[in-house]
């Protein structure tokens, strides 16, 4: 096995959700394993998941882990099976593979027309608080880092990804076919259990692991427990002797 197979094998792609930078990572990564290399997605240049996939499939490493938080599970999926050659194991955390509703759409078009003909101010403080567990919500450290990430990727990534609308993925989950782990959080508001429980028995063989005490934010509220999951997960899926 040559070396650059073996950086290929042991690498991380890690996705991130919406309007999240690679700062959602930054107390994850000093937890991982040092087998473990991990590269960040451009999610910021799309408008579709489909064209997000696309881009970091054209970037990655010849063979690497997709590892999706939230709108980056569905591009982590999309990559499994675009792709699957390329994929040696998935990591879907506080994902599903639920399909934007009518309902939803419609807001969507109307908050980008609004987005689009305003100064941009930024993320709601009231929505990302409900993306923490109860406990955490007046933790402004924590609510002072997300809206920061918003901020750094600012109106036009905002209305990319506000057009990034979901296909229902359910009736293709039966097809991929690598490693998956799928994790969930016992107390995530935006991606509840019924969601992650279908995705997770849809997948073959696929992993499920909860995350407790956590809202949807796991790799902020609970790097330490996120990374101990991947620590002990990521050698049975992808063994040494067989990376890259």
């Amino acid at each position: 096995m040559s070396d650059a197979s073996a950086r290929d094998g042991n690498t991380l792609v890690l996705l991130p959700g919406f309007m999240c930078d690679a700062d959602l990572w930054t107390d994850v990564t000093p937890h991982l394993d040092t087998r473990w290399r991990a590269e960040h997605g451009d999610l910021f240049q799309d408008s579709s998941i489909e064209a997000m996939a696309a881009r970091v499939l054209a970037a990655a490493p010849r063979r690497f882990v997709a590892v999706g938080f939230s709108m980056g599970g569905f591009v982590a999926r999309e990559m499994a099976l675009r792709a699957p050659e390329r994929i040696s194991a998935l990591v879907l955390i506080a994902t599903s593979a639920m399909g934007t509703s009518p309902e939803r759409s419609a807001v969507n078009r109307q908050r980008r027309a609004r987005i689009a003909d305003a100064p941009f101010r930024g993320l709601s403080r009231t929505d990302l608080r409900r993306a923490l567990h109860p406990s955490r919500q007046g933790e402004e450290r924590l609510v002072e880092r997300m809206l920061a990430m918003g901020a750094r990727l600012g109106k036009d990534v905002l209305l990319r990804q506000l057009a990034a609308e979901r296909e229902d993925g359910h009736g293709r989950l039966k097809d991929i076919g690598c490693p998956t782990l799928v994790i969930a959080a016992d107390a995530d508001a935006l991606r509840p259990r019924g969601e992650t429980d279908r995705l997770a028995a849809g997948i073959p063989g696929a992993r499920y692991e909860i995350i407790a005490d956590c809202g949807h934010m796991i790799p902020m509220e609970r790097p330490a427990a996120l990374a101990e999951q991947l620590n002990g997960w990521l050698p049975q899926a992808v063994p040494a002797t067989a990376s890259g």
